[in-house]
């Protein structure tokens, strides 16, 4: 049984990885300084918090009008999370 269940964290982990890169494929694309895009990864109790860090001129392309591009990018990650039974969470500083 314990087997299964690192079975299953393993999975979930590969998946989120996936969501990572996707996070910051959707960020390289938007920004003008794509080089400055880091995504970093927290796992803790609650679930996944993946952090997105750009320059600070493109804060704003990444955010969106009225928050509706970093709303899409988050949507984008639950949805990733949920189908593998796991939470996630994006913060972008």
């Amino acid at each position: 049984m314990k087997e299964q269940e690192n079975t299953n964290e393993q999975e979930s982990m590969k998946e989120l990885k996936g969501a990572k890169e996707l996070i910051e494929y959707i960020a390289k694309a938007i920004v003008n300084a794509p080089d400055a895009v880091v995504v970093t990864e927290e796992t803790n109790d609650r679930g996944t918090t993946l952090k997105l860090q750009v320059a600070d001129e493109d804060k704003g392309r990444v955010i969106g009008k009225q928050g509706r591009v970093a709303e899409a990018m988050r949507t984008l990650l639950w949805v990733t999370a949920a189908k593998q039974g796991t939470r996630a969470t994006l913060k972008i500083l």
